[in-house]
């Protein structure tokens, strides 16, 4: 069965982000400087169809943010697709990177070490565990900005295919 967000994944191109979907932002629930509620209220000001919100190591920006939409939606107002995600670091290649899990079951036990507001330790740094917890959960798994590492961006990428990942991010706002 194909994941829910794939198809939307799949239609990703330099003119969508982020003007029509944002798979990587932060809240005040990590090291951003907008609330949930400030975030959803940009993103529906941009007009994004599609939104996760990707706080390092927590979830906690979901709850409120969707029950934000959800008061907009009751107002008639439209508000983009929210998905649940997290960034999460972990060891790829020696290399320390961020990994985006999207569109997960956020009652799935699997990823717990990474919801603590820090990186897990042992076993649970390595990118194959990350990857194998994030698919245990039904999310996709995402190597983050694949540029901005000391490793080759190529050798990342590959390691994450040989890995089982299912894709990198390809479009952000930053250098």
């Amino acid at each position: 069965m194909t994941h829910p967000l794939r198809p939307v994944l799949e239609q990703v191109h330099p003119g969508s982000c982020p003007t029509q979907l944002n798979f990587h932002c932060h809240t005040t629930c990590s090291d951003g400087s907008l609330q949930p509620h400030q975030l959803g209220r940009q993103a529906q000001g941009i007009g994004l169809r599609h939104l996760a919100v990707t706080d390092h190591h927590s979830v906690a920006a979901f709850e409120p943010l969707s029950a934000w939409f959800e008061q907009q939606r009751q107002r008639g107002e439209t508000v983009p697709t929210l998905w649940s995600g997290i960034e999460i670091s972990c060891l790829l290649e020696g290399c320390l990177v961020h990994v985006l899990a999207l569109g997960f079951d956020r009652s799935s036990p699997a990823l717990e070490p990474y919801t603590q507001g820090q990186a897990a330790i042992g076993d649970a740094l390595q990118a194959s565990e990350v990857r194998r917890r994030i698919h245990g959960a039904d999310g996709l798994a995402l190597l983050a900005h694949p540029g901005r590492y000391r490793l080759p961006f190529q050798r990342l990428i590959d390691a994450a295919r040989q890995q089982g990942f299912d894709g990198a991010e390809a479009y952000y706002d930053y250098g």
